[in-house]
């Protein structure tokens, strides 16, 4: 690799923003330049532990070898087919797999899409199918992507809504279950409750599509119980129950789903990010029943279910048995976590610590009594440990939370010394 100078880097800085619209924000002031397992290098060639895999994308790391391969092998055979045009072994493949996985009941079917908002916007078609409803119910503080349905879905105004509007119709929140911040299950039921009874009836509504642990707003896990009443509730009503797994499916949590933790099973999941270690990919798996009630030509897209996707998925399977990183994903948890919990004691301005598997979030506030958002401080842990060779992201409605996506192939001298720049970055920010 060729290292650049500073003095390019700023040069390249300076066209971005000449070039590129304002509108996509980009985290840190760096140039990346390639990428292996748990670390990056910028073009610079300075080294970080890369605590936030493409927002959740490399569970498998960066540039593993075996999706490597498996992208040249296919680069040499065919590139693009279109689906719908001719068929393809690896989309077959692929959703048989994914319907393997899939936890809920009864025989399961895919379809493949390129990104998460287009699994989402699909999946709320195929409800609204299934019920010949429109209605559908979201949650505060939940992302659902940057489409207008996507947009009208999530439940946070800035930066995702601005003056985009306006939005799809027939969508509403109801608040999610956040207990640091009162929002209990019992309060968060009551809610819902009150949207069916003062602004859409139960039986107008095609779906409810929640995170079971929200990815953008702040790393937070839905009770078990909130889920399994939601379950109930979605059945009585004849309601589709979506999981949006896009961020913490795959391995995340330390399952292939997060909503299997609690026992619950939906009527559809919608998945992105991990699944093709790192090209874009995503899709929808549910009840064969639910999934077949578009009529033919109803669902697709030009790239959807892309071949060189395909076949990096193919082997993000494979890597996912033989390097058991769900398991991984559990170990990653405990350890981050008891390290947190550690920083949490010496630190008042650390809130709350959280997490399932290796989907860990640190909600930093200026006083644990009113739980004022730590904003500044939150920017000033992410730049001192930029500096110091970790990279970390920050989430939540105010971006008062530091989340943790480290890819699930970090090695444990990753995590020890990621940990550790991570406690020097708050003792100073902090003191």
């Amino acid at each position: 690799m060729t290292i650049s100078s500073p003095s390019y880097t700023q040069d390249l800085m300076a066209q971005r923003q000449q070039h590129v619209a304002r509108g996509v924000g980009t985290a840190h002031p760096i140039i990346a330049a390639r990428a292996s397992g748990a670390r990056l290098w910028d073009i610079e060639g300075r080294e970080y532990i890369d605590f936030i895999g493409g927002i959740g994308v490399m569970n498998v790391g960066h540039t593993h070898p075996r999706v490597v391969e498996a992208v040249k092998a296919q680069l040499d055979q065919i590139t693009h087919a279109c689906f719908q045009v001719t068929m393809y072994e690896s989309y077959i493949r692929l959703a048989e797999k994914l319907n393997q996985v899939f936890p809920g009941e009864g025989p399961a079917k895919s379809i493949l899409f390129t990104s998460g908002a287009e699994a989402v916007e699909n999946a709320i078609k195929i409800a609204r199918a299934a019920t010949r409803r429109s209605a559908v119910i979201s949650f505060t503080h939940s992302f659902h992507g940057r489409t207008l349905m996507g947009m009208s879905l999530t439940g946070k105004s800035r930066p995702y809504k601005q003056n985009f509007g306006p939005f799809a119709p027939e969508i509403y929140h109801a608040p999610y279950p956040y207990g640091y911040h009162g929002w209990t299950t019992e309060r968060a039921l009551e809610s819902l409750t009150e949207v069916f009874e003062t602004e859409i009836a139960p039986e107008r509504v095609a779906a409810i599509i929640i995170e079971p642990v929200l990815g953008e707003g702040g790393f937070v896990a839905a009770p078990v119980e909130f889920l399994s009443e939601l379950r109930e509730i979605t059945t009585q009503h004849g309601i589709m129950l979506i999981a949006d797994e896009i961020q913490c499916g795959f391995g995340r949590t330390g399952r292939h789903y997060a909503i299997e933790h609690s026992g619950v099973t939906p009527d559809m999941v919608v998945f992105a990010k991990s699944v093709a270690g790192g090209l874009p990919l995503s899709g929808v798996t549910g009840r064969a029943e639910v999934m077949d009630a578009p009529e033919p030509g109803g669902l697709g897209g030009t790239y959807a279910g892309n071949l060189l996707a395909c076949a990096a998925a193919l082997a993000v399977f494979e890597i996912m048995d033989d390097e058991q990183l769900l398991a991984r994903a559990d170990h990653i948890g405990e350890r981050l976590m008891s390290a947190f919990h550690a920083l949490q004691a010496q630190h008042p301005m650390i809130g709350d610590v959280r997490g399932v598997g290796a989907m860990i979030g640190v909600e930093f506030v200026q006083d644990r009594d009113t739980k004022t958002p730590a904003v500044s401080q939150v920017n000033r842990i992410i730049e001192l440990a930029r500096e110091r060779g970790l990279l970390l992201l920050k989430a939540g409605m105010y971006g008062n939370i530091i989340r943790v996506l480290v890819p699930l192939v970090a090695t444990d001298r990753d995590l020890d010394e990621a940990i550790d720049i991570f406690g020097a970055a708050c003792a100073e920010a902090l003191a």
